[in-house]
């Protein structure tokens, strides 16, 4: 479904991002792990069309989109969750969940997509009067999930989605994460804990200083000594 080909990112002589290729299937949950400062952020804002790369390729199911505006890459279906969640303080859940769907003109569409987002978070139907501010983190990752699957994207990207959160929230978050992969949604996952985006993937990328350095399995990785001495306290 997507495909990197030798991405190279600068921010003035900064070489944040160097030839780096990856490779999504249709399907799968893919991760990219990595020390904080090693791009894994700014690898999820170049593909989504928020930073323009430098050199390098992206296509999506087969064509060209590395010149195309980060909107039209919503319309062709992909739908990114920020990191730090970035939510709509001063609106509510409701409001920020049709947001999701502002490109959409289909309504009634809209509206079953809607019921779907609140049957995978009751918490959101329950608060959806409530100002998006007033949530705690992890109800806020879960409104910034599901205003991102209101576009009906493709392939959802997440940006440390647990991030910040408290343990049971983190379990709950990456739960979620794989009932949304069963229902046909392709995930990019970028995320600090190593250990449980390697559980749930089923292809992984380790990125060092802007340069991808390590691929396989999420399997393959975890069994890794490198990458357990390294990432996983092993």
């Amino acid at each position: 479904m997507l495909e990197v080909k030798n991405l190279d990112v600068h921010f003035g002589v900064i070489h944040a991002l160097k030839g780096v290729s990856l490779t999504v299937n249709d399907g799968d949950i893919v991760t990219l792990i990595g020390a904080n400062g090693a791009g894994k952020t700014t690898t999820l804002r170049t593909i989504s069309g928020l930073k323009k790369p430098t050199n390098g390729e992206i296509l999506l199911d087969g064509k060209d989109i590395t010149h195309t505006s980060a909107q039209d890459r919503v319309k062709m279906g992909i739908s990114h969750v920020p990191e730090g969640r970035r939510v709509f303080p001063t609106m509510t859940v409701l409001e920020n969940l049709e947001l999701g769907a502002f490109l959409r003109r289909d309504k009634d569409e809209i509206a079953k997509d809607l019921k779907k987002v609140y049957e995978l978070f009751p918490i959101l139907a329950d608060r959806r009067k409530q100002l998006a501010g007033t949530l705690s983190g992890g109800e806020q990752q879960m409104l910034a999930m599901g205003r991102a699957l209101m576009s009906r994207p493709k392939i959802l990207f997440l940006d440390e989605p647990s991030m910040g959160l408290a343990p049971l929230f983190v379990q709950e978050i990456f739960n979620i994460i794989k009932n949304i992969n069963s229902t046909g949604t392709t995930i990019l996952l970028v995320e600090q804990n190593a250990k449980m985006a390697l559980q749930i993937a089923d292809y992984a990328y380790v990125i060092e200083t802007g340069s991808i350095v390590l691929s396989g399995t999420g399997k393959e990785l975890m069994e890794s000594e490198d990458i357990k001495k390294a990432y996983l306290g092993g």
